[in-house]
This record gives C-alpha cells, sequence and structure tokens, in this order.
C-alpha cells in the first residue's frame, strides 16, 4: 500500500469480509439466545447485515474494487471468542447477557471500522460513497443501542441471580 486510495481500499475489503463472516454467525447467536426479543434483534441485525454487505459490494463497483480477496482477522477473532463462549456451560440469564457483550464487541470493531472508511473516503473526495458508509455506520450505532437497552433494562439484572 502505498497510498490512501490503496488504504481505503483494503478498509472496504476487510470490511467486506467482516460482514460475510458476520452473516454466517449471526444465526448461531440467534440461536443460542433464549430471550424472545435478543433473539428478534440478532434475526433483524442479520437482515440488516446482509443489506449492508450489499452497499459495500455497491460502493466497491462504484470505485471499480473487486471487495474478494482479504480476510478480516479480526471479527474472524471475536466470532471465535463468541463461539467459545457459546460452547461454554451457563444458565440462560448469563448466556444472554453474555451475547450482548459478545455482540457489542463486533459492533465496536464495525463502528471504528465503517468510522476510517469514511474519513478515507471524504478525503479522497469521494462524498458519495462516504454517505453510503454513514448510513451503515449509523445502522452499527443503532444496533448497538439496541443491545444496550436490552442488557440495561433487564437482561444483566435476570443474570445477577
Amino acid at each position: 500500500m502505498k497510498t490512501l486510495e490503496d488504504l481505503f481500499e483494503h478498509q472496504l475489503k476487510d470490511l467486506y469480509s467482516a460482514e460475510k463472516q458476520l452473516i454466517k454467525a449471526l444465526p448461531k447467536m440467534a440461536e443460542h439466545a433464549t430471550d424472545a426479543k435478543l433473539k428478534k434483534a440478532f434475526e433483524g441485525h442479520l437482515e440488516e447485515t446482509k443489506k449492508q454487505k450489499k452497499r459495500l459490494e455497491e460502493v466497491c463497483d462504484e470505485l471499480g474494487i473487486d471487495p474478494e480477496g482479504e480476510t478480516c482477522k479480526a471479527m474472524e477473532g471475536l466470532i471465535k471468542e463468541a463461539e467459545g463462549f457459546i460452547k461454554e456451560k451457563k444458565g440462560d440469564d448469563v448466556t444472554n447477557a453474555g451475547l450482548i457483550a459478545e455482540a457489542q464487541r463486533v459492533e465496536h470493531y464495525e463502528i471504528s471500522g465503517y468510522g476510517t472508511a469514511i474519513r478515507y473516503a471524504k478525503e479522497l473526495g469521494h462524498k458519495n460513497i462516504a454517505s453510503k458508509l454513514k448510513e451503515t455506520l449509523d445502522e452499527e450505532y443503532g444496533a448497538d443501542e439496541k443491545l444496550n437497552e436490552m442488557a440495561e433494562q433487564r437482561l444483566n439484572r435476570k443474570a445477577i441471580d
């Protein structure tokens, strides 16, 4: 990588890989959630993630970039950690609280990645692309906030006992 444009392309490919991996992981998280609202939140975010992947494909197409070819090692690690958590023996309430924690780690990673990509897009004069990426960033913030509300309003308290 020699230019910001090269780095921007790398970031887009990394985000694309992250979204693809998350599409495979979210059904497992939904399957292990015992709280109906949490399960529904994971299922809803799966559909949103599919749209985000499609949006990245559109962005890459507009830039003449093949989004394939990178593996997001960070997302790979976050998913592996979540899978390890799922395998541990614990009660339903602790599982739900833990799934929220694992999902929020993923959301925070995505928020960071999309924030960086938006800055690069703006600096490179790709205003339309920055706007598309901002749409995804806003969705990631929304997913994180929804998880926060579920944790703070009831699921963490249920796991105390």
